[in-house]
């Protein structure tokens, strides 16, 4: 997965949980792409400190998504829901009814999982 995709999700899911100041170091380099100089101007630090804070934030991260899997999870539930959405257009173009029990797999997969 690319690294900025993959930061993103994870502060999409876990961001919540970070301190309010580094949330907000971690927010201007991740999705106000301001660079750590822009940063440390901004606040008054230095750049390695921008640096420290964006690092221990990733780390954060990356730390509850390896205890709790939701990004992961998150992911596998999309990958279902897409092939669900390819067996539905197929379905319809084949009425072949087989496809509707690979429906009814990947739906009790999804429900099961959560």
């Amino acid at each position: 997965m690319d690294r900025i995709l993959e930061r993103t999700l994870l502060y999409d899911f876990y961001g919540e949980l970070l301190k309010e100041h580094a949330k907000s170091i971690y927010e201007d380099a991740l999705l106000n792409d301001l660079s750590l100089s822009e940063i440390a101007t901004d606040r008054g630090i230095t750049r390695q400190a921008v640096h420290d804070v964006i690092k221990r934030c990733n780390i954060q991260l990356e730390g509850y998504e390896n205890k709790l899997h939701l990004v992961e999870k998150f992911e596998k539930t999309k990958e279902k829901v897409e092939r669900i959405h390819a067996i539905t257009r197929d379905y319809r173009t084949t009425k072949n009814t087989n496809l509707l029990d690979e429906i009814t797999t990947l739906s009790e997969e999804i429900l099961k999982d959560f």
